[in-house]
Order: C-alpha cells, then sequence, then structure tokens
C-alpha cells in the first residue's frame, strides 16, 4: 500500500469513529452531527444568511443548507428574519432553546474532544495539522474551515 493511500484511509477511518462517536453523543440531543454544527456556528456568528451559513459549514460543503435549517427552524431551535439591509435576504438566528441546545452540544464536542486528546497521547499534533491543511486547502471542506478561522 503506497503512504498516501494508508494516509487516506487512515484519515477516513479517524473521521468515520468520530462521527460514530459524535453522532451517539447527540442522539439524546436529538441532533445529527450537521444539525449540531450549524447550531455551533450560529451559535458564534449569529446572525447568518444561508449563503453565509453554508460557505462555513464543513459536513455539507458546496450545497445548500436548507434541508439542515428548515429542520432546526421546524424544531423551533433557529428562526429566519428578513434581512432589514436587504429584505430579499433572510437572516438566521438562535431562538432561546437553540441557544440552550447550542451549549449542550458544546459541551458534548468538549468531551469528545478530549477523549481524541487522551487518545492521541503525547504525541505532537502539528506536524499531522501542518501537513492536513496542506492537503485540505485544495477541496470545498477545508476552504469552509479555513473561513472559520478568518
Amino acid at each position: 500500500m503506497k503512504q498516501v493511500e494508508e494516509l487516506r484511509y487512515l484519515i477516513l477511518a479517524v473521521q468515520r469513529e468520530g462521527n460514530r462517536l459524535l453522532a451517539a453523543r447527540l442522539r439524546p440531543l436529538g441532533l445529527t452531527p450537521a444539525q449540531a454544527e450549524a447550531l455551533g456556528l450560529l451559535a458564534g456568528r449569529e446572525p447568518l444568511s444561508l449563503n453565509g451559513l453554508g460557505e462555513l459549514l464543513v459536513c455539507e460543503s458546496g450545497t445548500n443548507p436548507s434541508r439542515i435549517v428548515d429542520r432546526l427552524v421546524g424544531a423551533g431551535l433557529v428562526s429566519r428574519e428578513t434581512d432589514p439591509g436587504d429584505r430579499r435576504h433572510v437572516l438566521l438566528r438562535l431562538t432561546p432553546e437553540g441557544r440552550a441546545l447550542a451549549r449542550k452540544v458544546a459541551a458534548v464536542e468538549d468531551k469528545l474532544h478530549e477523549t481524541l486528546t487522551n487518545l492521541a497521547g503525547d504525541r505532537p499534533l502539528a506536524p499531522a495539522l501542518d501537513l492536513l491543511r496542506a492537503l485540505a486547502e485544495h477541496f470545498p471542506a477545508g476552504q469552509a474551515l479555513a473561513r472559520r478561522k478568518d
């Protein structure tokens, strides 16, 4: 097996297991990982337009987040408001229920990050992060993640 192939499969394996762990921990909250990501983004950046949210999502990078938002609105977690600066646009905001749930999501993510930190042990993360950033910058999901840092 080529090293680059092994790298690709290792990334896939860790991503799948991380997503499985996250999904299991979000299940009691009634959320999917994609919905949790949207809530977290809104919690830190509201209000956001639908397009603005879509530009930051990694779970659904390059797609329209309407489906995710529709479910969050239907659950009473997100509200849609007409943008006062441009009535053609809609702004998304968390409802009080959405804000409370976003705090619970942040706690779930903190626990997951703690688990992953423990699994990594004393190994330095910087070299892996440098390599993954260099690869990810060529793809929409990596570009969405980079926009979050701006």
